[in-house]
């Protein structure tokens, strides 16, 4: 099995014996975005996650979270960011579009044309910790894999790092990476997950070291402060909750369907495919087709703590004006 259907069956797994949100592909780093892609993450619940769960199914953005934009009294859009007004303009309309702010009624009428926005509920303490999990099916190509756990570890960006294989692990594998990471051998096909290594609890809430480039005789890092970690450990973790793991399109093809938790799978070739690399012109099999009506959101919300379409808590506030 390839690397993409290992990812799908390890995160169904994930999230039929967790309590955890299960998402992948998402950004590890903060200096050099885009530099480190974690395959899996697991955002544990924290004691407000169901507050979490009744403001949107969708991802809240970082900057709404960190304006000056509260829920008692509205302020003018514009002043409530340190960003460009282009940018605060774009962060404005998401945060409205997702039911995180609201308009203040009235508020162009009352305030010379203006708008003024408030939030609808203050934002929860939903999540605890943070885990990544990197996935090599085959530890006999490991490509890059000692650089990228050795960068998760020494930037403690996430709470846990963790090594999800198919092969067997010797204790030679075991020593080529850090001793903090966990390991897990994982069968696609069973579901049967081994812990070969527990993995160390990191240290999130202290300064990190993130590897940006490494030479033979010169290795270039940044220091990263535990503030800084924070906010990107929020980025990640809304990141996740809005994105889940059925982050792709079912192929449209005559041959396709889908797991009954929603992993796309080929009837031809009889196996789960990545319509991304094995569908479309390319495939010999082809038979362009509309994709199967198999709803993922529902699958999402039926199957995780995730919930679709919550009714939103945004709500008309009378009288807040008389704190302003």
């Amino acid at each position: 099995m390839h690397e993409f259907g290992f990812e799908l069956a390890l995160c169904s797994h994930l999230e039929a014996t967790t309590d955890s949100v299960v998402a992948r592909q998402l950004g590890g780093t903060v200096v050099a975005p885009g530099s480190r892609i974690v395959d899996v993450v697991l955002v544990e619940q924290g004691p407000e996650f169901d507050a979490r769960t009744r403001i949107t199914d969708q991802r809240i953005p970082t900057l709404a979270v960190e304006s000056d934009v509260g829920v008692g009294s509205a302020v003018y859009w514009k002043d409530a960011f340190d960003c460009h007004p282009e940018r605060a303009r774009e962060v404005t309309d998401w945060a409205l579009s997702v039911g995180f702010f609201e308009r203040e009624q009235g508020g162009r009428r009352r305030h010379g044309g203006r708008e003024y926005v408030r939030r609808t509920t203050r934002y929860p303490d939903w999540f605890s910790s943070l885990t990544a999990i990197e996935n090599k099916p085959d530890l006999g190509t490991p490509g890059d894999l000692e650089r990228q756990l050795r960068t998760d570890v020494s930037l403690a960006l996430f709470d846990e790092v963790i090594l999800a294989t198919e092969s067997y692990v010797t204790r030679a594998h075991l020593n080529r990476i850090p001793e903090q990471v966990g390991v897990w051998r994982f069968d696609p096909e069973t579901g049967e997950r081994e812990v070969v290594r527990e993995p160390t609890t990191l240290t999130p809430e202290s300064t990190g070291v993130e590897l940006l480039d490494r030479q033979p005789l010169r290795t270039d890092v940044a220091f990263v402060d535990a503030a800084e970690k924070a906010r990107v450990r929020r980025r990640v973790a809304e990141k996740a909750y809005g994105k889940g793991w059925r982050s792709y399109d079912l192929p449209t093809c005559a041959h396709a369907t889908a797991t009954a938790d929603g992993r796309p799978y080929c009837e031809h070739f009889g196996c789960v495919v990545d319509p991304g690399a094995d569908c479309g012109a390319s495939c010999t099999a082809a038979e362009p087709s509309d994709p199967p009506a198999v709803d993922l959101a529902a699958l999402r919300d039926e199957r995780s703590p995730w919930v679709a379409n919550p009714a939103g808590v945004a709500r008309r506030q009378v009288g807040l004006d008389r704190f302003r």
